[in-house]
């Protein structure tokens, strides 16, 4: 990998995990606004599970939406990982291949979009129990389509990279030999992600009809809230 692309990466990441942060900070303050962030998050987890449950009940795509809803889309604090990615950035851009790190600096950046855009969600929200017409008003005031349409890309395209990866024996050899260097550089969180993710889309054996289904039916929601519709987890126990 050239220097400028090092560098690129770099700055990608670390300027991702600065808005997080940032994010981070303004709730802090404001415990209110953070608790209804939470409640946000945790509707959203709930709507996903009912969204995918029948992805998430199918033998061959069960663990890879359980990846997706945890670690992708999950309500989990990933505080400490974005505080281990933070410290790590240069040695992750110099140990890791090109590829991997692009991987990486889409995930950050999808984690930073989809924290703004949860804040941005609690701040038109005005209870802490978020239920399924709440969190569709909220979504048509929030608006932002353009950067609803950016987190499904980021989103699939981080799965269409993954699976990609599989298709490679030599970069998963390549990960294991990662593993010491990347527990002695700090990067214990980062190796366990990505061999996680690898180990799940090599199972599956193909993911373009699981993508494709998630692509689909993440902009199909979209589109119905953008609409006027309102999402629905009466199924969701």
């Amino acid at each position: 990998m050239t220097e400028p692309t090092s560098n690129l990466s770099a700055d990608l990441i670390l300027r991702s995990l600065q808005q997080v942060e940032a994010e981070r900070v303004l709730r802090a303050a404001d415990p209110e606004l953070a608790a209804r962030v939470v409640a946000v998050k945790k509707f959203q987890h709930a709507r996903f599970e009912h969204t995918y449950a029948d992805l998430m009940a199918d033998k061959r795509y069960g663990a890879a939406t359980h990846f997706f809803l945890e670690d992708l889309y999950g309500p989990g604090d990933f505080a400490h990982r974005d505080a281990q990615f933070a410290r790590i950035v240069p040695a992750l851009v110099r140990l890791f291949p090109r590829n991997i790190v692009a991987t990486v600096s889409d995930l950050a950046v999808l984690h930073a979009l989809s924290e703004q855009l949860d804040t941005a969600m609690a701040q038109v929200i005005h209870k802490d129990d978020v239920g399924a017409s709440a969190y569709s008003d909220a979504w048509r005031k929030v608006g932002q389509p353009a950067q609803r349409e950016q987190q499904i890309a980021l989103m699939v395209g981080i799965g269409t990279a993954l699976d990609r990866y599989t298709r490679n024996p030599l970069l998963r050899h390549s990960l294991r030999l990662m593993r010491a260097p990347a527990q002695a550089a700090g990067l214990g969180a980062l190796q366990r992600f990505l061999e996680s993710g690898f180990d799940t889309f090599r199972a599956m054996r193909g993911a373009d009809t699981f993508l494709n289904t998630i692509a689909q039916r993440e902009r199909g929601l979209a589109a119905l809230l953008f609409d006027g519709g309102e999402v629905s987890l009466r199924e969701v126990a």
